[in-house]
C-alpha cells in the first residue's frame, strides 16, 4: 500500500499507543517514544515494522507514542493509520483480515 496523506490513529491514555504515518521518501523511517522503551523498545519496532511489511508499505515516515500497549494493540493501530492515510478505511474493509 502507498501512504498518501497523514494521518494517526490511537490515543496517548495508559496501555495504548499513537500512531502516526506520513508519505515517506522509499523506506520506512521509524520513530519511537515509549515509557517502556527499555525493557520492550526492540520488540515494538519488530511488531512495527512486521505489521507494514505484511500490509505492503515500503515507504513512510511512522512515529509512534507508546504508552504500554500490547502487541494486538501496536498492530491495530498502524493498521488503521495506514488504512486511513491511503482512504482505504472508508472502503468497508474487514478490519483485522489484513494481519495475521
Amino acid at each position: 500500500m502507498e501512504i498518501l496523506k497523514p494521518a494517526m490513529a490511537g490515543t496517548l491514555e495508559s496501555s495504548d499507543a499513537q500512531v502516526t504515518v506520513e508519505p515517506g521518501n522509499g523506506k520506512i523511517e521509524f520513530s519511537l517514544e515509549s515509557s517502556v522503551m527499555n525493557q520492550y523498545g526492540r520488540q515494538i519496532r519488530q511488531t512495527v515494522l512486521e505489521t507494514l511489511d505484511r500490509l505492503g508499505v515500503t515507504s513512510a515516515n511512522v512515529t509512534m507514542v507508546d504508552k504500554g500497549a500490547l502487541d494486538c494493540t501496536i498492530k491495530a493501530r498502524v493498521e488503521c493509520a495506514v488504512m486511513r492515510s491511503c482512504g482505504k478505511s472508508e472502503a468497508g474493509i474487514p478490519w483485522g483480515g489484513m494481519i495475521k
